[in-house]
């Protein structure tokens, strides 16, 4: 974990994402990887997760900075899947 310069706890990592979805009309498998930042509460809960933790997350797609345009998700809720040795969840409202 690191910190923005306003003292704002901040987690990077990679998420990878497995499903099975259905593309015109036929069931396919899909799997990728996405560049993963959390901030704040989330940022803290994230940091105490281990690599191949289950997870649900959701967030935005935002550029990764001004000059890659490469895609990051932002998260801005991340709920561990139970059966994990953490059980922990992490949910951002307003």
């Amino acid at each position: 974990m690191r910190y923005t310069p306003a003292g704002v706890p901040m987690v990077g990592c990679v998420l990878g994402h497995q499903s099975r979805q259905i593309e015109n009309g036929i069931e396919r498998s899909v799997m990728c990887e996405l560049q993963v930042v959390a901030l704040g509460d989330i940022a803290k809960t994230l940091s105490t997760a281990v690599a191949g933790m289950e997870m649900e997350a959701t967030g935005f797609l935002a550029a990764k900075n001004q000059r890659s345009k490469m895609p990051v998700l932002h998260l801005t809720n991340i709920k561990f899947v139970e059966g994990n040795e953490h059980g922990l969840q992490a949910e951002e409202k307003g």
